[in-house]
C-alpha cells in the first residue's frame, strides 16, 4: 500500500499542468523557447544594425537623400503588419504564422543583401519589415501558448534581454561588419540563424489548438498604413526631391488628409477596430499618444544620423562608431530600468515623463552643440545625457495607459500606444533625413566657394558619397567636414521643439494610484519600435505571470497566510495546497525533490499532522475534513490576493467571463508546485537557530 502510495505521488508530481505546455517536456520548451528567441533577435537587430552601416551603404549604393528610408521603410512596414500577424495568428494557428514570418523575413534579408541601387534596398527592407513584425509578435504570443501562465513571468526576463542585447548589439554588429566583410553581411548573416530557428520550430514546437475567431479589420489597416505613409513622404521628400509648394507634395497631403476622414469612418463601424476611437476619449491616452511620438521620433532620429555623424565627420571606423554608440543605449537601459523599481516601490509616476522630456531637451541642445573638434568624453557624455532621458520616459508610459483604462480596453490601449511611438520613430528617421538633405545642400555650397577641387571632381558626388570627401585638399576637405557637422547637428536643433511640446503635455498627465498588477512595463513594450498585439486577457496573464518568478513567491504565501485567518507557518500553507492540488504527498519524496529545505519540509508536515489537518495513509499525507476546511480558505485567500492586484479590473459581481477563469487558473498554478520554495522556510530556519 505505501508503495502504491508513493507511485501516485510521483505519477502526480511528474504530471503536467494543463493548458499551455501541456504534454511537452522541459527540454522540449527550452529547445522552442530558443527558436522563438533567436526570431525575436533577428527581428530586434534589423531595427539597430543598419544604422552604423548607412554611410557605407549610401556610398557604395550612391542617394545620402535618402538614406533614412532605409530605415523608415522597415519600420513603417513592421508597424503596419503588426496587427494583421496577431490576429490571423489567433485565427489559423501561430505556428505557420510564425514560419511564414521567418521565410518572409529571410527573403527580405536576402534580397537586401543581393540590392544594387537605393530604390531595391528601400522596397526589400519594407518586404524585410512585414516579416519582422510577425516575428515579434508572433514569437511572444506563442510564449503563452508553451508556457503556464505560472511560469510565464520566468521567461519575460530573456525576451528583455533580448531587446537589450540588441540596443547595444545591433550598432556594434553593424560596423564589424562593415569593417571585416561587406555591408552586405548586415543582412545576410540572418540567413544561417533564421534557417536554424525554422528547422527547430518545424521539429519541437506544439502548440495547443484554441484558434480564436477575429472579424479582421483589414480595411483599417491598410488606410492607417496609407495615411503614415503618405505624411512620411510629405516629411521626408517635400523641400528636396520636390519643393513644398508642387503639386506632388500638396497631393500627398491631401491624399493623407482624406484618407484619415476614411480610416476614422472605418473604424467608427469596423467590429475589431484596428485603432478603437473610444480610446481618444481617455486624455491620458492621448497624451501619452503624443508624448510617445515624440520618444519614438527623437530615438531613432538620433540613432540614425549619430553614426553618419561619428563615420564622416570624426573618420572613426564603423565599428568603432557602435562603440561609441553605446553609452547612449547604456543611459537609455540605466533610466529606463530604475523607473520602473522606482515606480513600482512609490507609485508615483508623473514625475517621470516630466523630467525625461526636459533631460531629453537638453540632450539635443548638447548634440547640436556637436563640432567635429568635439573630444571623445565630450560626445559619450552628451551621447549619455541623451540616451537618459529617454529612458526616464519609456519606461513609465506604457505603464500610465495600462492604468487609466479599464480591462475591455486593456489589450488595445497598450498596442495603440506604441503604435504612435512606431509612427514617431518612422516620422524622426524621414524628417531628420529630409532636414539633413537641405541643410547639406545648403551649406555645401558655401564650403566649395572658392576652395580648390582635383581635375574633373563633381561636386555633387560629396552629398551622394561621403568617401570622396578623402579625395579634396586638406582646405578643402576641413570647409566639407563642417558643412557635413553643421547638417547633421542642425537637426538635433529641429527636433527641440518637438520635445518642448511633449515636456508641456507631460505636465498635464494626472497621477492615479497604480494597480497592484501594471508595475512592471513589459520590456517587448518599452525598447521595441514596432508596437505589441496583445489582447486584454494576455495583458494580465504577462502582467500577473510576474507572481511566477522567486521574487514574486516571496511573500505571497505569507499574505494568503494571513489572510485565511490561519494560524501556521506559510511553509505549511504550501504544503497544504500542494496536497490539495494533488491529492497527497509524501514528505520523504519532497525533501529530495523539491526546493525546500529538508527541514521545512519535515517540520512543516510536523505541523499539519499536529493540528489535525492532515493525517498519514503509509507514505502519503492526505487531507482531513478540518484540513480541506482550512484549505479551502487559503484557496480563497489566493484568489483574493490576485484580484486585489488588478483592482477595479477585477468584478466581483460576475463570476464568468475571461478574465475570471485567468485568475481561476493562476490561482491554481501559482502555489503548491515542486519548485515552490515558501516565504515562510527562512522564518523557520531562523527559528530554528534561534
Amino acid at each position: 500500500m505505501a508503495q502504491d502510495d508513493a507511485a501516485t505521488f510521483h505519477e502526480s508530481a511528474a504530471r503536467p499542468a494543463e493548458g499551455p505546455g501541456e504534454g511537452q517536456s522541459r527540454r522540449t520548451i527550452l529547445l522552442a523557447m530558443s527558436a522563438l528567441l533567436m526570431g525575436l533577435l533577428l527581428a530586434a537587430l534589423d531595427q539597430t544594425i543598419v544604422s552604423t552601416a548607412l554611410p557605407t551603404i549610401v556610398s557604395d549604393l550612391g542617394g545620402m537623400r535618402h538614406l533614412s528610408w532605409v530605415v523608415t521603410a522597415y519600420l513603417l512596414a513592421s508597424t503596419a503588419a503588426t496587427p494583421l500577424w496577431g490576429k490571423l495568428g489567433d485565427q489559423y494557428g501561430r505556428k505557420k504564422l510564425f514560419q511564414a514570418a521567418i521565410v518572409i523575413f529571410l527573403a527580405g534579408s536576402a534580397l537586401c543583401g543581393l540590392a544594387q541601387d537605393m530604390g531595391q534596398l528601400i522596397s526589400f527592407r519594407a518586404l524585410q519589415g512585414l516579416g519582422g513584425g510577425g516575428l515579434i509578435v508572433l514569437s511572444m504570443a506563442i510564449v503563452g501558448d508553451i508556457v503556464p501562465p505560472r511560469d510565464r513571468g520566468r521567461y519575460q526576463g530573456l525576451f528583455g534581454a533580448v531587446f537589450g542585447a540588441s540596443s547595444v548589439l545591433g550598432p556594434l554588429l553593424g560596423g564589424l561588419f562593415v569593417d571585416h566583410l561587406t555591408w552586405r553581411w548586415v543582412f545576410y548573416i540572418n540567413l544561417p540563424v533564421g534557417v536554424v530557428a525554422l528547422a527547430v520550430i518545424a521539429a519541437v514546437l506544439h502548440i495547443p489548438r484554441h484558434r480564436a475567431k477575429h472579424v479582421i479589420d483589414y480595411a483599417g489597416t491598410a488606410v492607417i498604413a496609407a495615411v503614415a505613409t503618405c505624411l512620411v513622404l510629405v516629411a521626408s521628400l517635400g523641400g528636396t526631391t520636390w519643393a513644398w509648394s508642387s503639386p506632388q507634395i500638396i497631393g500627398l497631403a491631401v491624399l493623407g488628409a482624406v484618407l484619415l476622414a476614411v480610416f476614422i469612418a472605418i473604424e467608427r463601424k469596423a467590429a475589431e477596430p484596428v485603432l478603437p476611437l473610444r480610446l481618444f476619449r481617455s486624455g491620458t491616452f492621448s497624451l501619452c499618444s503624443v508624448i510617445g511620438f515624440v520618444i519614438g521620433f527623437a530615438m531613432f532620429g538620433a540613432m540614425t544620423f549619430l553614426p553618419t555623424f561619428l563615420q564622416v565627420v570624426h573618420g572613426v571606423s564603423p565599428t568603432l562608431s557602435g562603440v561609441h554608440m553605446l553609452p547612449m543605449v547604456l543611459g537609455l537601459l540605466i533610466a529606463s530600468t530604475a523607473s520602473g523599481q522606482i515606480v513600482s516601490r512609490t507609485g508615483r509616476y508623473k514625475v517621470f515623463p516630466i523630467a525625461g522630456t526636459a533631460v531629453i531637451i537638453v540632450g539635443l541642445l548638447l548634440l547640436h552643440r556637436l563640432t567635429e573638434f568635439s573630444g571623445t568624453l565630450t560626445m559619450s557624455v552628451d551621447f549619455f545625457v541623451f540616451g537618459f532621458g529617454l529612458g526616464l520616459v519609456m519606461q513609465v508610459l506604457v505603464l500610465v495607459v495600462q492604468n487609466a483604462v479599464g480591462y475591455e480596453d486593456l489589450g488595445v490601449a497598450t498596442s495603440g500606444a506604441t503604435f504612435f511611438r512606431s509612427i514617431g520613430a518612422s516620422f524622426g528617421v524621414a524628417i531628420f533625413g529630409s532636414i539633413f538633405a537641405n541643410e547639406l545642400a545648403s551649406k555645401m555650397g558655401s564650403a566649395l566657394l572658392g576652395k580648390p577641387v582635383p581635375p574633373g571632381f563633381d561636386p555633387k558626388l560629396l552629398q551622394s558619397d561621403p568617401h570622396s570627401i578623402a579625395a579634396l585638399p586638406p582646405i578643402t576637405r576641413a570647409a566639407v567636414l563642417h558643412a557635413y557637422s553643421g547638417a547633421i547637428t542642425d537637426v538635433f536643433l529641429y527636433a527641440v521643439p518637438v520635445a518642448a511640446l511633449a515636456f508641456v503635455l507631460a505636465w498635464f498627465l494626472k497621477e492615479q494610484p497604480l494597480r497592484g498588477s501594471v508595475r512592471a512595463p513589459d520590456a517587448s513594450e518599452t525598447y521595441a519600435s514596432n508596437p505589441v498585439e496583445r489582447t486584454s486577457r494576455e495583458e494580465v496573464a504577462r502582467a500577473l505571470s510576474a507572481l511566477g518568478t522567486k521574487e514574486g513567491r516571496r511573500d505571497l504565501y505569507q499574505k494568503i497566510t494571513d489572510l485565511a485567518g490561519l494560524d501556521l507557518h506559510p511553509a505549511s500553507s504550501w504544503l497544504l495546497l500542494r496536497i490539495n492540488r494533488y491529492g497527497s504527498a509524501a514528505p520523504q519524496l519532497l525533501a529530495e525533490r523539491a526546493s525546500v529545505p529538508p527541514h521545512i519540509v519535515y517540520q512543516a508536515a510536523a505541523e499539519t499532522e499536529l493540528r489535525r489537518f492532515t493525517r498519514r495513509e503509509g507514505l502519503v499525507l492526505v487531507l482531513t475534513s478540518e484540513g480541506r476546511r482550512a484549505t479551502e480558505r487559503l484557496v480563497e485567500a489566493r484568489t483574493k490576493v490576485l484580484a486585489e492586484l488588478l483592482g477595479d479590473w477585477w468584478d466581483p459581481k460576475h463570476t464568468t467571463g475571461d478574465l475570471h477563469d485567468l485568475l481561476s487558473k493562476l490561482s491554481g498554478q501559482l502555489c503548491g508546485d515542486d519548485h515552490d520554495r515558501p516565504s515562510g522556510s527562512r522564518s523557520w530556519s531562523q527559528e530554528r537557530a534561534s
